[in-house]
């Protein structure tokens, strides 16, 4: 409709999906009743397939390559690659997602800081995401399959789960006595495939050159001289390179590598980028080994398998499309106030899917911040054996992702953090006080946190931090339409509502205040980017669910966090020579462990990675990346 005269321009931006939460219903309708801006049909994009979108009849070919993978389990990645590649690009859909994203990143996250990270990041983290897509707007396709890859490893947050490739060699990296380091097949690594790939083993038995052709259990624990030619360590950092620009190079690295991870049904092994790949890159891999106990070298060549993942079934290119690229109810979440309860808790939603982290209500979400990672490949159910699991009994306080033990010296207590998230909020903060106590009182006087387990997510701002929310063009008008009454939220369920915040003192905002007025400006990396005052305490003292004890359990110079910043192994319960791996110690995992240090003078300690590269103390620095729903802390 016509605009007044001098009233200001807003940009178009144009959604492609139809459902949406209560979050992005309000920004649709206060968006709408405010300065003009266009929204044809909601939602900010379905991340799980961006880049496999909408064919249309005339790109079909007559051929179709998708029905030769549909309703099958494994399948060459080949034909994956043909099947995706068989989708072109449609122009006007390319234009809409890029412009969706670049709209709406300064509504999710701070990318400035990624262009050149904060030190002791700075020569590791390098992404500007805004001028890659940029690129992506005009750059030739051959398919959308390539627009994919290159989104995906832009944003380092698709969860792309509908084949993934896998081997039956996962690798680990060794160190020997005198410090020189090897890349090893993990000597776990047939164990771990004869179980997680039985219906699969056969075939890479079989694809095994002449003597050794039914031998794969012999391949585990040998050293690899070559991959593909080349010196181990040249794939790793082309992993590295395309892998995760957002975390530090020795983050990257490791993620090659094996490891493991605590999640809240237990201890789990994870196989590394190596042995599996969220898309179907590779189609082969030629390794040169030496086995144990032999003097000779082998090389052989193990084919890469497809697996489907999380999809749902197709039988050709078109229903393929139409049953996993198209958002469902659940896709941009749910209108709380429109919708029965039992729809508010669906796990249907792809968020609920893809997340690092354990289970969440919705309920608990939307009460308490959430910041949750997620990256491009799933969430791993692979047991950890029992030979790696730690054999020590768990103390009293022992809940879902952290457990407690106290090691055989009865001085040290360990506490293996796997996630900063729960299922019950105040029940998980409750077990970590207990298990504290109970270390402390069955005689602990120093205390280990192994955040090596992949801590994953719950945030409260101002835990000790100066905290601010992003202040974008969004973020402003959801608050002022808040406000202003023009959304209505009786039970305050929107965390941009003032009543969930206080201020720099600690003072609840009214109904009626502007907590993102006025917008602290800052110069990040030669852009401009905005910030609200201060936020207020939303743990100390009332967020507790009891008060803390009156003195330290234990002394700060007698706590140690142990982290390498991306999943580890082995690295507190076994005596081995085994080099851990990095632990995504990221998000919340980077504020507990760089307050701790900072604030309470914990020291840190990081192991793991090739012995070139500076392993940092955690994975990733800068602004913190976070649901839509809320606004992130800085």
């Amino acid at each position: 409709m016509p605009r007044p005269a001098g009233h200001a321009v807003q940009p178009s931006i144009t959604f492609i999906y139809k459902t949406c939460d209560n979050r992005l219903c309000e920004l649709l309708r206060l968006v709408r009743v405010a300065q003009g801006m266009k929204f044809d049909i909601g939602l900010l994009g379905a991340f799980a397939c961006l880049g496999l979108l909408l064919g249309t009849a005339a790109q079909q070919r007559d051929s179709d390559p998708c029905t030769v993978i549909a309703g099958q389990k494994w399948v060459a990645p080949k034909d994956v690659r043909d099947c995706y590649s068989s989708i072109q690009v449609d122009p006007a859909i390319r234009e809409n997602i890029i412009d969706v994203i670049t709209k709406s990143l300064a509504f999710h996250t701070s990318v400035n800081y990624q262009i050149k990270a904060p030190e002791p990041f700075t020569s590791d983290v390098h992404e500007d995401v805004l001028a890659d897509l940029a690129t992506y707007r005009t750059k030739h396709y051959s398919s959308d399959y390539a627009l994919h890859v290159d989104l995906s490893r832009a944003l380092k947050r698709l969860n792309d789960a509908a084949f993934i490739n896998y081997l039956p060699t996962p690798l680990t990296l060794l160190t020997a006595p005198d410090g020189s380091q090897s890349v090893y097949i993990a000597p776990e690594a047939f164990d771990i495939a004869s179980v997680e790939f039985a219906d699969q083993i056969q075939f890479w038995q079989d694809s095994l050159p002449g003597p050794l052709r039914g031998q794969l259990q012999t391949l585990s624990g040998a050293k690899v001289l070559l991959i593909n030619g080349h010196p181990p360590l040249d794939a790793v950092n082309q992993n590295a390179a395309i892998a995760g620009s957002f975390q530090a190079l020795g983050t990257r690295q490791n993620g090659f590598f094996s490891s493991y991870s605590l999640t809240a049904t237990g201890w789990t092994y994870v196989l590394g980028n190596f042995a599996q790949q969220a898309l179907p890159l590779s189609d082969s891999v030629t390794l040169t080994i030496r086995r144990l106990n032999q003097s000779e070298t082998d090389t052989i060549v193990l084919p890469y398998r497809s697996r489907i993942g999380a999809i749902n079934s197709f039988t050709n290119k078109s229903t393929f499309l139409a049953n996993n690229c198209v958002a469902v109810d659940g896709t941009n979440g749910i209108d709380y106030y429109a919708s029965a309860a039992s729809a508010a808790d669906s796990t249907d939603s792809p968020i609920i899917k893809f997340q690092q982290q354990p289970p969440i209500p919705a309920a608990v979400a939307r009460k308490h911040p959430v910041n949750v990672i997620l990256d491009d490949t799933p969430v791993t159910d692979v047991l950890l054996p029992p030979t790696l699991t730690p054999s020590l009994p768990t103390a009293t306080g022992s809940r879902a992702a952290a457990q407690f033990y106290l090691l055989k010296d009865g001085k040290t207590g360990v506490l293996a953090l796997g996630s900063f998230s729960d299922s019950d909020y105040i029940a998980f903060l409750d077990s970590l006080l207990a298990g504290l106590v109970s270390l402390k009182s069955q005689g602990a006087t120093q205390l280990i946190v192994d955040v090596i387990a992949g801590p994953k997510s719950t945030t409260v701002p101002q835990a000790g931090l100066y905290t601010q929310a992003r202040d974008g063009p969004l973020a402003q008008l959801i608050v002022g339409q808040i406000v202003n009454g023009n959304v209505s939220d009786p039970n305050v369920e929107l965390l941009y509502n003032p009543l969930q915040w206080t201020n720099g003192s600690n003072a609840p905002f009214t109904a009626t205040d502007n907590w993102l007025q006025p917008p602290v400006k800052r110069t990040v990396n030669g852009h401009q980017d905005a910030f609200s005052p201060r936020l207020g305490q939303e743990c100390q003292p009332n967020g507790f669910p009891e008060d803390a004890p009156e003195f330290a359990l234990f002394n700060s110079s007698k706590v140690v966090i142990v982290s390498n910043g991306r999943y580890g192994r082995y690295a507190l319960f076994l005596e081995t020579n085994f080099h851990p791996k990095l632990s995504r110690c990221a998000s919340s995992c980077s504020l507990f462990s760089i307050t701790m240090a900072k604030e309470e003078g914990v020291r840190t300690v990081v192991v793991g990675g090739n012995s070139g590269v500076t392993q940092q103390y955690c994975g990733t620095v800068g602004d913190h990346a976070s649901q839509k729903q809320f606004p992130s802390p800085t």
